[in-house]
């Protein structure tokens, strides 16, 4: 199964579509947060039900707009 996630990125040229990223996991007392490592970008809270497993993806896109820049990442996860 692919998992696609979002992730907030500060300044432009940091990642590029293909690279290959790995993540690490920030807990809240009701949701995850992602890190692009090292410090690249970071995800939304995201709900413990939605935990994501994999720490391993690939950058499929790379957007730009008014807010910023964002980030698009896919993660193979094994069905749970």
């Amino acid at each position: 199964m692919t998992r696609s996630m979002i992730f907030k990125m500060e300044r432009p040229g940091l990642l590029h579509e293909g690279d290959r990223v790995s993540v690490s996991e920030g807990v809240l007392p009701t949701s995850y947060y992602y890190t692009i490592d090292p410090a690249l970008a970071m995800s939304g809270n995201i709900p413990i039900r939605e935990r994501m497993m994999a720490r391993e993806g690939v950058v499929t896109a790379i957007e730009v707009n008014a807010r910023g820049y964002y980030v698009t990442a896919e993660f193979e996860e094994g069905e749970t």
